[in-house]
């Protein structure tokens, strides 16, 4: 059995058998700024094994000048502080995250996160605890969570231990070694042709056929759409500029506002065909004798002032769920019973591939934060353009052989 020394140097460590079996290992922090004593620590453990393994460890970050003294600060202590100082807090200097975000990490950390492992130390968390958590989400019966939704739920996690990894909490950030349930690529319903033609037939004349049309012809979010305002749109250089969106508050009886975009890179600068653009030009004059026939009864809600481009023929803001139903509708009317008002943004893509814009162009246009996205998602179509550009030079070059 070790016996301690009286002094010991910075990092240094001895060990020794307490009285009721178990095992102390203690080690020196340095010095005291203030009474110049040496700062002494223990550690403890079943059998000697154990605490020189963990002695070896502690005495070897010291010297490297990467230990971090455990403290009592749980992990869901740490995730509030991390939510209000710097996200909240954070957003507000820099407007990094749409408030919607900011709405999904609270959920995520209070629903699911801080039930699991919120009451564990900072320090003690591992990766099986994380692991854990999403195994039984995934597999959590009658209504489990889909992959996604757990990407989501590591991405909130990942991102506060990886701050908690920035400010010496933790010397490594314990998600880096949890293993994601694998996302099965979801499908994309892009209209052809003559779907486009039959669905811009059904929805003519009615209210939201210029919002259908704006979708369709600039590939805009359903939420950047509603939020538009004529201030945004410049006629003279025909271009829309897109730097947020509307929102419905996520509380019982929430008002509508905007919102930033869904990501700062969302936000963006668009050049839309001549021919939409006369469409808006037209819709302005329109909007304005709607406005003069309704008189009193025009009514901006929530956005007086604002310029709201879409409306109804009230001069009220559209609700995301009119244009949800209406899609559902539609589609039936034209044989398309799965189609969304979302698969107008992909068949916009899709339209742009075809008509020959380059990736780059498509993927701003759209406000992905990264041209890798944009490919993803429009794979096949890219390939069958290359695969139709490929047959079109072979039959070029074909035309000068045989000359």
């Amino acid at each position: 059995m070790a016996t301690m020394a009286k002094r010991n140097a910075q990092g240094s460590g001895t060990i020794r058998q307490r009285a009721n079996g178990t095992w102390e290992g203690r080690f020196t922090l340095g010095k005291n700024a203030g009474t110049g004593k040496q700062v002494q620590k223990s550690i403890y453990g079943k059998t000697q094994k154990e605490v020189r393994r963990k002695l070896t460890e502690i005495t070897s970050n010291i010297d490297k000048g990467l230990y971090v003294e455990p403290s009592k600060l749980t992990v869901g202590a740490w995730l509030d502080t991390w939510l209000n100082e710097f996200i909240k807090m954070g957003n507000t200097q820099s407007g990094s995250l749409a408030e919607g975000t900011i709405f999904d990490y609270t959920r995520h950390i209070e629903h699911y996160i801080k039930p699991a492992i919120g009451a564990i130390r900072l320090t003690d968390l591992k990766p099986y605890h994380i692991q854990k958590v999403y195994n039984e989400l995934i597999n959590r019966k009658p209504k489990p969570l889909s992959a996604k939704t757990i990407k989501n739920l590591h991405s909130v996690i990942h991102s506060s231990l990886e701050a908690a990894k920035e400010q010496d909490l933790i010397l490594v950030n314990p998600s880096d070694k949890v293993k994601l349930p694998k996302i099965n690529k979801t499908e994309i319903n892009p209209l052809n042709e003559q779907q486009q033609r039959l669905l811009l037939e059904a929805v003519k004349g009615t209210e939201l056929e210029a919002i259908y049309k704006a979708a369709l012809f600039t590939g805009m979010r359903q939420g950047e759409l509603m939020g538009l305002t004529w201030d945004r749109i410049d006629f003279e250089k025909g271009t829309i500029k897109i730097d947020r969106q509307m929102i419905t508050e996520r509380v019982k009886g929430g008002k509508h506002k905007f919102s930033s975009t869904k990501t700062q890179k969302s936000n963006r600068v668009i050049m839309p065909a001549p021919s939409f653009m006369k469409m808006l030009k037209a819709l302005r004059v329109e909007q304005k004798q709607n406005k003069l026939k309704a008189g009193k009864m025009w009514d901006e809600g929530d956005f007086v002032g604002a310029g709201l481009v879409f409306t109804n023929s009230y001069g009220h803001n559209l609700y995301k769920s009119t244009i949800t139903n209406s899609g559902s509708k539609l589609g039936k009317k034209i044989g398309l019973p799965d189609f969304r008002f979302h698969d107008l943004r992909h068949t916009y893509a899709v339209n742009a591939i075809k008509a020959g814009d380059d990736i780059k162009t498509i993927s701003s246009n759209l406000g992905h934060t990264t041209i890798s996205i944009t490919l993803d998602l429009y794979a096949h179509f890219t390939d069958d353009m290359r695969k139709a550009s490929s047959e079109r030079m072979e039959s070029y070059l074909q035309g000068i052989i045989n000359l």
